[in-house]
């Protein structure tokens, strides 16, 4: 490459220069010497190239920019960079842009997605409706196939809207001719938006989503439309009042999500309704053979009964199964929505709330959540079916002897007013037991993420003392509690048995004094039924009692699920393509708890591409700017603002997807190191993995594993370093390209040959986007274009390195200390040196 490079050089010049034909010979001139000496390059000595190629690059950038700044004009970075790669373009270097030095190939992949028929349409139909969806948000089908009916509803709600995948018929078109447009999914994988429709005419108006905007739409009838349509279509809107997900998690709400299973629980009705009839039959028959079979000898009549009741239980039989399947199809569909809905409460919860918290004790208060899942599918389903039934025998059991309806009926009355009147001793013991257990879990959940300082520490014994007073506090409680519960349960059994045995003693009683003796049948008839009716009754009773300790563990739930939820527009919130400049005025910040403001009167700005360096002492405020910039607390006074947009009115989620953040202590998941960096990022694959990995100087160490970028990462990483966990962790805040990234504290718990491998990657991965590097050691911050210095919550001063060692006394003391190696030793022991003795 010796030869390239003097044509680089002579290039570079005839750029400058703006003339035509000498760009012309040189650039024949450098192919040709580029092409020979590429032929005796081996693979690794291509790969080294690659920086040189870069650095080539750069050079052609800064001089079309002093070209068009000499002429009077105004260049962008990124328009300088476009003219720098059609230069190397038409020395047929490269026929894409290189992945790993600027964001045109995402944004042509982005402009070709957006060009998809079935994507144009459905960002105009948003559009129409007020909404905005993010292409980067949408997820990548597999082979490059059409994006689905499912993937861009989706795509929608994840957006704040309303959006459902369906088909439709032609018939269902005819009825829209008052609705607003609507996205239709064809054959051939295209799209095309229906405006409109003519019932009269049996005509429907069509819209291609490539037409300009002011089109008129084609009248397509129904033949012409099947011939390329097969039904399937996407219905978009706005969402209306409050969605699901901001419901807030109370009894009225699990009342409102089992409504919503109206079909089914209308067939289980059904089928209930019809067992409990059949129910009847056994007893009826019983009374009849006794009365009747027995009394008369009658054979036929036997035989008669024995039919009907093997008809009666074969269908009941069925019945039950029926019953029972759907049951079970309606408890996994609200176990699946109960889930779902906890999980996205908490993650909609700002940050400040899990730091205040420890984490068993919200881990506990969660699991609260499936015993109302259990009593939801379990108890009282099971209660709302008995009730059908007691619904229907009760007229039997009257019809059968009143007497004993009444005394069966009273019994279970007096069992409902004993439990009633323990209903509220019980509800105050079960909460202290409820907060109890919370505690209980809030120290193992301590210890077992703590545990590493724990062993570290010798801290078995006082974690096994706090452990020991958890459960003696939460056993006293749950004794307390136990020790009231025992005593309904004491006085109902006595009346209990009384109900059953009562039945059989008073009619037998009637029995010896009926002169017809019809009354021993219906004496066994009704014992059979009033065992159905006691139980449904006895169970409501107790189901009353349960009630009180899901309502507690709703509460517990409660207490998290319905915490504030983080400011979040997802429909109203702006949009903007951020760039990275940045400008605080006047910001003041004070954490929830906290006298002392964090921030007090901040102002600065920081123009967009700038390598920004935070330092100052522990506690002056240097990540509580970067926590603001994340919007993780917006509760603050004054202005933060992002190209001139404010923090606060931009869409909370799009402003995080701008951002990279890696922190001193990155969390890895479970999995391989390619799902770590991507971490299910949709329309990302392993080649962007690969490109973050060499950006952030991961691949060499992540090809020396045997696995490569398959390798397995355990919980904690312990088949990681910390410097290999710190450039995987900038490897995947890099891997989608952000604007902004934040380097807070990333390379304090470096070793310096992996601190040294990180610093020399920041100059390539500060290229096109602001970088903020919030570190206490100042010789990271040396390559800064600005560094902030901040104390006591306010900025102290913001220059270059140089700069502030000469005007800032809290930069030149920090820069000293950290320097004091580099003195020399005699004049370091001069101070230190000994006083003679006189």
């Amino acid at each position: 490459m010796n030869g390239y490079f003097p044509l680089i050089a002579q290039a570079v010049a005839s750029l400058e220069s703006n003339t035509a034909e000498t760009r012309g010979v040189l650039y024949a001139r450098a192919r040709a010497a580029l092409l020979e000496e590429c032929k005796s390059l081996e693979e690794d000595a291509a790969t080294r190239e690659t920086l040189a190629l870069e650095e080539a690059i750069n050079q052609v950038e800064a001089a079309a920019i002093r070209r068009h700044a000499r002429a009077g004009g105004a260049e962008t970075h990124d328009d300088a960079h476009a003219h720098a790669f059609t230069f190397f373009r038409n020395l047929a270097l490269v026929e894409t842009q290189p992945e790993d030095l600027d964001p045109a190939g995402e944004r042509d992949e982005a402009d070709a997605r957006t060009r998809h028929p079935r994507i144009a349409a459905l960002l105009q139909v948003a559009k129409y409706y007020g909404g905005e969806l993010d292409i980067k948000e949408l997820v990548k089908e597999a082979d490059d196939a059409p994006p689905s009916a499912e993937a861009l509803a989706l795509w929608a709600r994840n957006a704040g809207m309303w959006a459902r995948a369906t088909r439709l018929r032609w018939r269902n078109l005819m009825r829209l001719h008052d609705a607003g447009p609507i996205v239709l999914l064809l054959k051939d994988g295209g799209a095309a938006m229906l405006t409109g429709t003519n019932p009269e005419q049996r005509v429907a108006y069509l819209k291609d989503p490539a037409s300009p905007p002011g089109a008129d739409p084609v009248a397509v009838d129904e033949l012409r439309l099947s011939a390329g349509w097969s039904g399937e279509a996407i219905l978009l809107r706005k969402a209306r009042g409050e969605s699901e997900s901001d419901a807030m998690f109370n009894l009225r709400w699990l009342v409102d999500l089992v409504l919503q299973e109206r079909a089914s629980l209308r067939d289980i009705a059904f089928a209930s309704i019809t067992i409990s009839i059949l129910t009847v039959f056994p007893p009826l028959l019983v009374m009849a053979t006794v009365n009747k079979v027995l009394q008369f000898h009658s054979l036929s009549t036997l035989i008669l009964l024995s039919t009907l009741m093997a008809i009666s239980v074969l269908y009941e039989t069925l019945l039950g199964y029926a019953r029972r399947s759907i049951t079970a199809v309606i408890g996994a569909r609200l176990d699946a929505k109960l889930n779902l809905h906890i999980f996205n409460r908490l993650l909609r919860l700002p940050l400040d709330y899990f730091e205040r918290h420890p984490a068993g004790e919200m881990m506990y208060q969660i699991s609260q959540v499936y015993r109302v899942r259990e009593f939801l599918t379990g108890k009282l389903f099971a209660t709302f079916l008995d009730l059908i039934t007691l619904c229907i025998l009760l007229p039997f059991l009257f019809y059968i002897n009143a007497v004993l309806a009444c005394f069966v009926i009273g019994c279970a009355a007096a069992i409902s007013l004993i439990i009633f009147a323990y209903l509220g001793p019980l509800r105050t013991l079960y909460s202290r037991v409820a907060a109890a257990e919370s505690w209980k879990a809030a120290a193992l959940g301590e210890t077992i993420v703590g545990i590493k300082t724990v062993k570290a520490l010798a801290l078995e014994p006082q974690r096994k003392a706090i452990w020991d007073e958890r459960i003696a506090e939460a056993g006293k409680h749950r004794l307390e509690f136990a020790r009231v519960a025992n005593w309904p349960e004491t006085l109902v059994l006595p009346i209990e048995r009384l109900m059953t045995l009562g039945v059989m003693l008073i009619g037998a009683y009637m029995a010896m004094n009926d002169p017809s003796g019809y009354l021993v049948g219906s004496l066994f008839a009704f014992m059979m039924l009033s065992g159905r009716v006691a139980q449904p009754l006895v169970g409501l009773a107790r189901l009353v009692e349960e009630h009180e300790e899901i309502n507690a563990a709703i509460g517990e739930a409660g207490s998290v699920l319905n915490r504030p939820l983080e400011t979040s527009a997802s429909v109203k919130g702006l949009r903007p393509k951020l760039r990275g400049a940045i400008h605080f005025d006047g910001v003041s910040f004070t954490y929830p708890g906290s006298k002392t403001p964090a921030l007090d009167r901040v102002s600065f700005s920081v123009p967009e591409g700038t390598m920004l360096g935070v330092v100052g002492r522990s506690g002056s405020g240097k990540s509580t700017i970067t926590r603001l910039l994340q919007g993780l607390n917006r509760d603050y006074n004054g202005f933060v603002k992002i190209d001139g947009y404010d923090l606060r009115d931009i869409d909370l989620r799009h402003l995080r997807q701008g951002f990279g953040v890696v922190l001193q202590s990155n969390f890895l998941f479970r999995g391989s190191i390619r799902d770590n960096i991507i971490a299910g990022r949709p329309g990302l694959t392993f080649s962007d993995a690969v490109r973050a990995a060499r950006l952030a100087g991961a691949e060499e160490f992540i090809e020396r594993m045997p696995a490569g970028y398959e390798t397995y990462i355990e919980e904690g990483s312990p088949n990681l370093s910390g410097g290999q966990c710190q450039r995987l962790a900038i490897a995947r805040a890099l891997i989608h390209d952000p604007r902004l990234l934040i380097l807070d504290e990333a390379t304090s718990a470096l070793d310096p040959e992996s601190e040294a491998a990180v610093n020399d990657n920041l100059l390539r991965i500060a290229q096109r986007r602001t970088m903020i590097i919030v570190t206490h050691r100042l010789s990271s911050l040396t390559q800064c274009n600005r560094i902030l210095v901040m104390d006591a919550g306010g900025v102290a001063d913001i220059g270059a390195h140089h700069e502030l060692l000469e005007r800032c006394a809290i930069y030149r003391q920090l820069w000293m200390q950290q320097h004091r190696h580099m003195e020399k030793p005699h004049t370091r022991h001069l101070a230190v040196a000994p006083v003679p003795n006189v």
